[in-house]
């Protein structure tokens, strides 16, 4: 493992957060925290982006619209400001609005992984779900693009999985605008395919995105959904396979009916966290 660039305890929390820069890419760093690598930035290049599922959703934005078209972005959930940094070099303009919890974290990594000058991204702090509540009237069906990557720790909060969380969620997305969720779940994926019956019973199309061992049920990893008040595109489907990164798989329509398979929709009342993931998955060896 390399050696730190920065690292501190995060108070709140107690959680340990650590920059590391990454050995096989000048310019680039990891961000961990409590152990789980959460944001990989590329400061000379913020337009590379290096985990699986940030790629696909990258994939997703370049859909969006026309080329280097600025859009309207919320991120709830902010780690190193991948996402939004990617926007920022590939759409210039656009308007972005981030929450994170930990207002101690954000200054960690601004600080030592700076942002843009200029770059149209403001910083709300709070709870993602309880920040919705407060952000302007004039964002209301007006966001191309919703993120949604809430985690503490390596799991996702319980409160931010339901039928009700989507729902005032779904309040903000333009027509054709679209949410991406990033889940982590195991073997079986009957987590994943509950957030997907879930999203479902909200928005009027539902695909999901991942490696496709993972899609099959094989191993734990990550599984992007994306969701349209609108048919999102069909010509989507085989660009964003095709994008990779590869092996990838693209399920939509009834291929993905089948793939949820009758999982329950998530209410508040039922919603538990994403399962843990094995101890030794974040293993790394040198």
């Amino acid at each position: 493992m390399a050696s730190p660039v920065a690292e501190t305890t995060l108070r709140g929390s107690g959680m340990r957060a650590v920059i590391e820069p990454d050995r096989w890419a000048d310019g680039s760093y990891t961000l961990v925290v409590d152990g789980t690598p959460q944001s990989h930035v590329d400061l000379d290049d913020p337009s590379r982006l290096f985990f699986e599922y940030v790629q696909r959703i990258g994939h997703v934005i370049d859909e969006w619209g026309e080329p280097g078209q600025p859009m309207t972005a919320l991120h709830l959930g902010a780690g190193a400001l991948t996402l939004p940094r990617y926007i920022e070099a590939t759409r210039p303009g656009s308007r972005q609005q981030v929450v994170e919890l930990d207002e101690e974290l954000v200054a960690f990594v601004r600080e030592h992984l700076p942002l843009p000058r200029r770059a149209g991204i403001r910083v709300r702090y709070g709870d993602a779900r309880a920040v919705l509540d407060r952000l302007p009237a004039a964002l209301h069906g007006a966001v191309d693009l919703v993120v949604v990557d809430v985690f503490s720790g390596a799991r996702i909060p319980a409160h931010v999985t339901s039928l009700e969380f989507y729902s005032a969620v779904a309040r903000f997305v333009a027509p054709g605008g679209i949410v991406a969720v990033n889940i982590a779940d195991g073997p079986g994926l009957a987590f994943a395919r509950g957030q997907a019956a879930t999203l479902g019973m909200v928005f009027d199309d539902v695909a999901a995105l991942a490696e496709t061992g993972i899609l099959k049920g094989r191993r734990f990893g990550n599984v992007v959904l994306i969701a349209s008040p609108s048919a999102l595109p069909l010509e989507w489907m085989p660009r964003l396979m095709a994008r990779g990164p590869h092996p990838a798989t693209v399920t939509s329509g009834r291929e993905l009916e089948h793939w949820i398979a009758g999982a329950p929709v998530v209410t508040d009342a039922t919603a538990v966290r994403s399962p843990a993931p094995s101890t030794s998955l974040f293993t790394r060896r040198d």
